[in-house]
């Protein structure tokens, strides 16, 4: 058992790849800064820019994970999320993926009963 305790901290593949490409980037822009090269600070924050850009794509093709709890065979970061197609509920990615991501992955209303539990 962890110190986090047995839960899936939600490494995958699309973070794993956008936190390497970001830190590429970073790492570009700061030794720009040292050399005074501004052209180069530009091209290392736009390489940083295209990670999130990567990452959310990824999110979207499947190689994310929704938040939340999931079940034990899913926690390691290589696993494909099949449901991604029809977009995760309270997920901004996936509404912003289209209008089809969108209406799928909308939070349900919650009834007055479940409000009234809040």
């Amino acid at each position: 058992m962890s110190a986090h305790g047995h839960v899936d901290l939600g490494h995958t593949v699309a973070g794993w790849t956008g936190t390497a490409i970001a830190l590429v980037g970073s790492a570009a822009a700061g030794a720009a800064v040292c050399a005074s090269w501004t052209p180069g600070i530009w091209i290392g924050l736009a390489v940083v820019a295209a990670a999130g850009i990567v990452t959310w794509l990824l999110h979207l093709a499947g190689w994310g994970k929704p938040s939340g709890p999931r079940p034990e065979a899913q926690w390691d970061w290589r696993v494909r999320d099949t449901l991604a197609h029809a977009g995760h509920s309270d997920c901004l990615g996936c509404r912003l993926g289209g209008p089809r991501r969108g209406v799928a992955a909308a939070p349900a209303p919650r009834s007055a009963v479940a409000r009234a539990k809040v």
